[in-house]
């Protein structure tokens, strides 16, 4: 099984504004908007491309200060999680970025105003910048965060501030209810794939609809005899009853087949062949199709594998159903804990 890597650039950014983020207050945006730092995709750069107030940059900058204080971006996650580390990325600021900056973060209820918020806790210190270039940080705090809040020091520009982490739903959200089980929202991740040459298989459980091929899951041509796979340990333990497989974008590289199967990897090993069991059998797939199937599976589970016949892209799986009693502790117990 091919494992996902522990670096944690290769978690989910939080913030993304694909996710659900947003750049809810900064103190000045006077040369480009603060709502760039959250845009997916790396930052972009057009010479001679001059405004009213002068170049135009694909990320936040600031006046130049004449007075005392710095600047900041008050910045809600898409998704509140454990954050494992931060980047603050100068791209194409080179004459103009913040020597420093400094990251804070806090855990809110609900939907408070920048005003409202409290508790402010450093997760990132005060650290030196340098201009065209991404700055990464380790963050170690365990606590779950809703809000994270960027100081640059005194002013300048920052093209895209990343927040990598873990997921950690908020269980009363979640509980009694049916669920998409397989959802990066509710705390499922990916954690095992055969290939990713094109692009990443934790596409597959990202929200809403992948506009094109880039933002599915997609494989490398094979020439044996195997055939592709991906593995998702879901939101908790819980209950399959509707699986959703969807090929949008994917016309000519489509898979023919798929099957999915579930394992509970709390009475079995994963590496046990004996512990997976059929969710949906082995089935026909159409190109560019969003397919939806009703499924029996009855026992829980707390992973999926999609195999995939015999090679090409999906763009989502979502896999509704409902968390056990076991889970619905589980998912409480872990919220708790981050608090």
């Amino acid at each position: 099984m091919t494992e996902r890597s522990e670096i944690f650039t290769d978690l989910p950014d939080l913030a993304l504004r694909t996710l659900g983020g947003t750049v809810m207050a900064a103190s000045d945006e006077s040369f480009a908007p603060k709502e760039n730092l959250l845009n997916p995709g790396p930052a972009g750069f057009r010479e001679q491309t001059f405004g009213a107030k002068g170049q135009e940059y694909d990320g936040w900058e600031t006046r130049r200060r004449r007075s005392p204080g710095h600047d900041w971006a008050v910045v809600r996650l898409g998704l509140p999680g454990v954050i494992r580390g931060v980047v603050v990325d100068t791209a194409w600021f080179k004459g103009n970025y913040p020597p420093q900056a400094m990251v804070e973060a806090c855990a809110a209820e609900g939907y408070p105003s920048v005003e409202e918020l409290s508790g402010w806790t450093e997760i990132v210190p005060r650290s030196p910048l340098t201009g065209d270039a991404a700055r990464e940080f380790a963050v170690a705090d365990e606590r779950r965060f809703t809000h994270v809040r960027l100081n640059i020091f005194p002013d300048g520009g920052v093209a895209r501030l990343r927040v990598h982490g873990e997921v950690v739903p908020d269980p009363r959200l979640l509980t009694g209810l049916t669920v998409d089980l397989a959802a990066l929202a509710n705390g499922a991740a990916v954690v095992g794939c055969s290939d990713m040459f094109y692009s990443s298989p934790a596409n597959l459980i990202m929200p809403g609809l992948a506009r094109h091929q880039a933002e599915g899951w997609e494989t490398a041509r094979r020439r044996d005899e195997g055939n592709d796979w991906v593995i998702l340990r879901l939101a908790g333990p819980g209950v399959v009853e509707l699986a959703e497989l969807d090929t949008a974008n994917l016309r000519f590289n489509a898979p023919a087949e798929a099957r999915i199967r579930g394992a509970d990897a709390r009475t079995a090993s994963l590496e046990d062949e004996a512990a997976w069991f059929d969710v949906l059998p082995r089935t026909r797939l159409q190109p560019d199709t969003a397919h939806r199937f009703r499924v029996e599976a009855g026992r829980p589970i707390t992973h999926a594998r999609v195999d995939i016949y015999p090679d090409g892209g999906l763009a989502r799986v979502r896999l509704h159903g409902s968390l056990t009693a076991d889970g619905e502790r589980e998912l409480l117990g872990r919220w708790r804990a981050r608090r």
